[in-house]
């Protein structure tokens, strides 16, 4: 079995990597380096291309054939660039990456996998691909159903994180890994390190203090409360949601975050899309201004029975908690924000810089209102990383997905550091 890293040893976003036997090639995640988190995919950006041999339509060189590509999730930086991949490339993925890749191609820019090429991974099960198994466990993640890889060839053992925490709502998923794995040595785990740097947890620590902190400042509030955040987040969505009810407020939320609930909670218990649910559906100005064109007639009917129009918010704007994006400010909302509006930012800290919030903060201050930041990590803490990898007992542990790979030596006496681009067999234990 040889493992190469073609991209991920040393950044955070745009995972891609390669495990091979004599026979079998398959492909771990497809991604785009980290950007925008709202800003829709670009067709021509494929400077981003990592040099894979074989894996890209009518680039670099043809290399022996790619058999599959898994995909671990469905967050961009780890799919963004399947509409490069050659399209006889069968790509394995869960129930749930598959509905979240069908909402971000119809609300969000992102690339359209079609239905013939894809192949569902069931969790806990093997799934054979050429001389290679590979078996797919849920992990909790802030992009809905993730998941780890166990890949096994050659006799050899290799595990493969993906991106996952601890600290979320669903702790017994990282417990039942470690359960099925552990029965047999792992000769080699690519472990995610993207909070490895850091001593603790970043931000509120568990997303039940999330919860907690959303019902605080919603109770706090004396006019509307905004919400910005992912709506492939689902736990997050759940989060504001729940904190809503308990402040007695209605949770409005768009049409992409209504169609996202629609899909999950046909695959899991999470409230449906509905005023009976105090759950309203805002039809925002891009989305009415452009529907017919890209034929979403059916989409926009499945929410008109529950939907709210802005007036209504306006009216009694301390009875609501709104889903927003800085987008919307100017389309929706006039440049005018009603007094002491509070926007709740759930979010990495680093879109903050981009000027588009510069704008909404200068609005928020005009209004006596405040951007909060109230969030967690979708990815694992340090001190959890150490206990989840000790736990699996791994042969070798090698990092991905981190911007300091170096920490692993210090972290893990059986860390080793594999290099972009550089294959790497692997030992066995």
């Amino acid at each position: 079995m040889i493992v190469t890293i073609h991209r991920g040893s040393h950044q955070i976003g745009g995972t891609c990597i390669e495990v091979a036997t004599s026979n079998t090639r398959i492909i771990l995640d497809v991604g785009q380096p980290l950007g925008d988190p709202d800003a829709p995919a670009k067709k021509d950006q494929n400077k981003d291309l990592p040099q894979v041999p074989g894996l890209f339509e009518d680039l670099f060189e043809e290399g022996p054939k790619v058999d599959a590509v898994v995909l671990s999730h469905a967050h961009g930086d780890h799919t963004g660039l399947l509409r490069w991949v050659r399209k006889e490339i069968p790509v394995y993925l869960s129930r749930g990456t598959s509905k979240m890749l069908m909402a971000g191609s119809i609300f969000a820019g992102q690339h359209k996998l079609a239905r013939a090429r894809q192949r569902t991974l069931r969790p806990l099960q093997p799934t054979r691909i050429g001389d290679i198994t590979i078996t797919g466990f849920p992990v909790d993640h802030s992009a809905f159903d993730s998941l780890a890889f166990l890949i096994e060839a050659d006799g050899k053992r290799l595990l493969y994180s993906g991106d996952l925490r601890m600290h979320g709502r669903k702790p017994g998923m990282a417990a039942q890994l470690i359960r099925h794995i552990s029965s047999r040595p792992v000769d080699l785990m690519l472990m995610e390190g993207t909070n490895i740097a850091r001593p603790q947890r970043t931000g509120s620590s568990t997303e039940n203090e999330v919860q907690e902190h959303f019902h605080k400042t919603m109770q706090a509030c004396p006019s509307l409360v905004l919400a910005n955040f992912s709506p492939m987040h689902v736990d997050r969505m759940v989060s504001f949601y729940k904190a809503a009810r308990k402040a007695n407020r209605e949770f409005v939320v768009d049409v992409y975050g209504a169609f996202v609930l629609h899909l999950a909670s046909g695959q899991c218990k999470i409230p449906k899309p509905t005023r009976r649910n105090q759950i309203a559906v805002y039809y925002n100005q891009s989305f009415e201004r452009t529907w017919e064109m890209r034929n979403l007639g059916k989409v926009r009917e499945m929410f008109l029975g529950d939907h709210i129009e802005l007036s209504e918010v306006l009216a009694e704007p301390e009875a609501y908690v709104m889903m927003f994006r800085p987008s919307m400010l100017k389309p929706d909302f006039g440049n005018s924000l009603p007094e002491h509006t509070y926007c709740i930012y759930s979010y990495w800290s680093g879109y903050l810089k981009q000027p588009q919030y510069t704008r909404l903060r200068e609005k928020l201050a005009g209004v006596s209102g405040e951007l909060l930041e109230i969030h967690t990590s979708g990815h694992i803490s340090r001190p959890d990383a150490i206990e989840f990898v000790q736990a699996i007992a791994p042969h070798k542990v090698a990092p991905i997905h981190t911007e300091t790979p170096d920490e692993f030596l210090s972290c893990f006496p059986n860390a080793i550091i594999i290099p972009d681009g550089q294959p790497h067999v692997v030992d066995q234990a």
